[in-house]
């Protein structure tokens, strides 16, 4: 029974800026890895930031300096700030926990770069 609600989407012009939340619930959040991914119509959901059980982070080579991933394990809550935003940002932003072979995925939150 986990889930992930996403809130934070929206609309925002270029050079703007949107902090994404996803609160889990029916996990030990902790030991989890949490993951942020994107996708576009006609292409394949992909990565955009990951963190680690430990605090370790990675991401996407397209987002790296502009987007910050965090966790708050008191608040069972994964963030994802995201600074400086170009219109290739838009897409629908889903949220991922993981451990090990245990995949859980939220519902997505639009994010729409526009001027």
């Amino acid at each position: 029974q986990v889930q992930l609600v996403e809130s934070g989407g929206g609309l925002v012009q270029p050079g703007g800026s949107l902090r994404l939340s996803c609160a889990a619930s029916g996990s030990i959040f902790r030991l989890y890895a949490m993951g942020w991914y994107r996708q576009v119509p006609g292409k394949q959901r992909e990565l955009v930031a990951r963190i680690t059980s430990g605090g370790s982070t990675n991401y996407a080579d397209s987002v790296k300096g502009r987007f910050t991933i965090s966790r708050d394990n008191a608040k069972n809550t994964v963030y994802l700030q995201m600074n400086s935003l170009k219109p290739e940002d838009t897409a629908v932003y889903y949220c991922n926990e993981n451990l090990g072979t245990l995949n859980y995925w939220g519902q997505g939150t639009q994010v729409t770069v526009s001027s």
